[in-house]
């Protein structure tokens, strides 16, 4: 009876064992089963998410480019895109100078654009890792030949424009014919300031203050690009070749003659240009867009910096169209969307065309708006009367900005020579090319 007893005992324990073992691996099961269950649901919210994201980001791109005259067009144009394609486009600011740092900084920061803007050439060579092959763009066969900026056998730049710098000059004050050589620009700058007018005008910012104006003595060399190597390398010198010491003459004339750069800003340059109150300035034909605001009552050429008699301008692609190729394969689509649209529409020709001014680099468009700077370029393009341009080609990427201008500045407010100028330019070539 007592052994019947402990048996019972013994297995009412043994069943309660079982069922307490049994619930706590229900238990253990059914949280498992639970925390598998979030996972995959987290999961598949993170999926549907990254989806998402991509496609919204596909609906949207962003335009940074730095031709601050075409800012307000550009956004326009953005406007007219959404309401033709339902993508929306976000156009970034700059003030132009600082755009190629600020670039740099967004892209390797992974907030980069998804089109942007760069110069072909040595800027576009040190950011290649972010061009986005274009090649399969329907048009890119009838772009002018040389214009687009190709790497590795496939495209990855689409020009904007052909562009070209110089003298831009009022017709009503200045007699182009009479102004050939050194002598005869310093005797137009002094006739001018004794007339009360500023001869020739400069202006602050980093190209047009130093970038442009060098551009012509070394676009001059026989080789440009192998002049410049041989100038980093220390194997030729600026003060020793003819062109430069012509060129220091030209800038101590400059800074004699005219009022100091250095206090004049774009559109203060441009605007006593369309006022009357300057003769000259050093521009290329994109300024044109800035007279809109006033009521320029006299005709306007372009002629050449005659540097040793140089009777030939600056022209060149300026500037090329790129898609970021470090995007989402949706908004790289979207990028390239976006240039085809551009060049193909009637409303995106129209733009290029008309409202930014530009001249055709593309067999199928036509500009019979040509205003009288851009037709300049066209004359000068089509006599054969041009000149490259090696600080776009063959200049140290970011030379301007960081070494040349802190040189110009010094040049503008000191009485530094044009020997000592010509060095000191020297010297930021060498550190520049390290």
């Amino acid at each position: 009876m007592k052994m019947k007893k402990i048996f019972r005992i013994l297995l009412v324990m043994t069943l309660i064992g079982i069922m307490t073992l049994t619930g706590c691996g229900g238990a253990k099961d059914n949280k498992s089963a639970n925390s598998d269950g979030k996972t995959a649901e987290k999961e598949e919210d993170k999926t549907n998410s990254e989806e998402k994201r991509t496609t919204e980001s596909a609906k949207k791109i962003v335009v940074f480019q730095s031709k601050v005259e075409i800012t307000d067009q550009l956004k326009a144009l953005a406007q007219e895109y959404k309401a033709e394609t339902g993508v929306e486009v976000e156009v970034w600011n700059t003030t132009g100078d600082d755009y190629l740092q600020q670039l740099k900084i967004k892209l390797g920061n992974n907030q980069g654009p998804t089109v942007f803007s760069l110069a072909p050439g040595s800027e576009s060579n040190e950011l290649s890792a972010y061009l986005a092959d274009l090649s399969d763009l329907s048009f890119v066969g009838d772009i002018a030949e040389n214009m687009a900026d190709v790497k590795e056998g496939k495209v990855t730049g689409i020009p904007y424009t052909v562009e070209g710098f110089g003298v831009v000059y009022n017709k009503g004050l200045i007699d182009a014919s009479k102004v050939t050589d050194f002598a005869s620009f310093e005797t137009m700058l002094k006739e001018q300031k004794d007339a009360g007018i500023n001869g020739f005008s400069l202006s602050s910012e980093s190209y047009f203050l130093i970038g442009h104006i060098l551009n012509t003595p070394f676009a001059l060399q026989g080789d440009p690009g192998a002049y410049v190597e041989q100038l980093i390398k220390g194997e030729v010198t600026l003060e020793k070749t003819p062109e430069f010491v012509e060129f220091a003459k030209f800038m101590e004339a400059i800074r004699e003659n005219t009022n100091n750069p250095l206090e004049v800003k774009y559109d203060k340059e441009t605007g006593d240009f369309a006022m009357g109150k300057s003769a000259s300035i050093h521009q290329g034909n994109w300024c044109y867009g800035m007279f809109a605001d006033y009521d320029v009552n006299f005709e306007m050429g372009m002629m050449p910096l005659p540097i040793l008699g140089n009777d030939k301008i600056a022209v060149s692609v300026p500037t090329c169209w790129y898609v970021n190729s470090q995007a989402t394969d949706a908004e790289i689509q979207a990028g390239k969307d976006f240039i085809e649209w551009l060049y193909t529409s009637e409303t995106g020709k129209k733009y290029l065309m008309e409202e930014f001014g530009f001249i055709p680099v593309v067999a199928n468009m036509k500009n019979e708006k040509l205003d009288p700077l851009s037709q300049a370029v066209a004359e000068y393009t089509n006599g054969g009367k041009t000149i490259p341009w090696p600080m776009n080609s063959y200049w140290p990427a970011g030379i301007v900005d960081v070494y040349l201008v802190p040189v110009a500045q010094e040049f503008f407010t000191t009485n530094m020579t044009g020997t000592e100028l010509l060095q000191a330019l020297n010297e930021a070539f060498v550190e520049a090319g390290k």
